[in-house]
């Protein structure tokens, strides 16, 4: 497999201590992120490394993540077929017409939507989220509308959740209000 590193980016949170680090690279199928997150939530460290890959058109085809959570060992395979997502070949009926994956504790999964959206105008896409590594994968309607200067508005439809996300010319986040800002952004 040849892959291309397209773009690194490295983002510190800002609601807790933490860290997280991913590369994107171009492979003759599509794209790859590959990443590390590592931060505390109430006194517990998380380590998680994460591996992201989407079609040729930035659709999710799998993911991996592993790595500790709370001190318990976390390691999950997401499958994307069709329309059929499946967690360590356990199939997931609630995900129906989701495209993305999105994991909660990374901007970087941000990426694929962002990626996808028209340079003028809005976009309602549905997620697989992974709310935490340690709940079930759940589905998350997100709105996305570009803005001017880099902005990009976010809306998360069941939890109400809306923000301004600043997006870099790669199509990552590199200033989630509140939650994470890039430290370097090549």
């Amino acid at each position: 497999m040849t892959a291309r590193t397209v773009a690194t980016l490295h983002w510190r949170a800002l609601d807790r201590s933490g860290e997280d680090s991913c590369r994107l690279s171009q492979l003759p199928s599509g794209w790859m992120l590959v990443g590390h997150a590592r931060f505390g939530i109430d006194g517990d460290w998380s380590a998680l490394d994460y591996v992201v890959r989407c079609d040729t058109d930035w659709h999710t085809t799998s993911a991996d993540i592993s790595g500790l959570h709370g001190g318990d060992k976390i390691a999950l395979h997401v499958l994307h077929l069709g329309n059929d997502w499946t967690v360590n070949d356990a199939p997931q009926p609630q995900l129906a017409g989701a495209v993305d994956i999105d994991l909660g504790f990374t901007p970087a999964t941000n990426l694929m939507p962002l990626r996808r959206l028209p340079d003028i105008g809005r976009m309602t896409v549905r997620a697989a989220w992974l709310r935490s590594p340690d709940l079930p994968l759940e589905p998350l309607d997100q709105t996305y509308t570009r803005a001017r200067g880099g902005l990009v508005h976010y809306t998360a439809a069941q939890t109400g959740y809306q923000t301004q996300l600043k997006v870099n010319e790669h199509g990552f986040v590199t200033l989630y209000p509140d939650l994470w800002e890039a430290n370097h952004a090549p």
